[in-house]
């Protein structure tokens, strides 16, 4: 959670932790992320079907524009995150956030609040399940 912050905060989001029992609230330019995030755990496939029940419990009662969501999890679970469709995620406003050894965050799912071009976020188009 502390490097998916960094990262944010870096990219000029304004930083809020354990806000209403969401784990991570960002805020940029009229936007909002509500992110849930989970660490290594011995039950990484159990623990992320976790993470997305926390993630939609916690999801506004309205739909909001401006409005996103996020699962970030350690880069070693990112499989288990992703086995939710894309198209659902997508039709949810969830974005997939991997958080590597080193700190790099990476963003799979391109969306309008991520700015391409950052070093730190880097979107990744999925083309049949395989990284592009």
């Amino acid at each position: 959670m502390a490097a998916f912050c960094t990262a944010l905060e870096a990219d000029g989001w304004e930083v809020r932790r354990e806000v209403q029992f969401v784990d991570v609230v960002a805020s940029r330019d009229g936007m909002t992320i509500y992110a849930e995030a989970k660490g290594h755990t011995t039950s990484p496939g159990l623990d992320v079907d976790t993470l997305y029940g926390q993630l939609l419990r916690r999801m506004r009662q309205e739909d909001e524009p401006g409005v996103r969501y996020a699962v970030v999890v350690p880069s070693g679970v990112l499989a288990a995150a992703k086995r939710v469709p894309t198209w659902v995620r997508s039709r949810l406003r969830i974005d997939v956030y991997a958080v590597h050894e080193d700190g790099h965050v990476e963003l799979h799912g391109s969306t309008p609040l991520t700015d391409p071009a950052n070093s730190r976020l880097v979107p990744v188009e999925e083309d049949d399940g395989k990284r592009t």
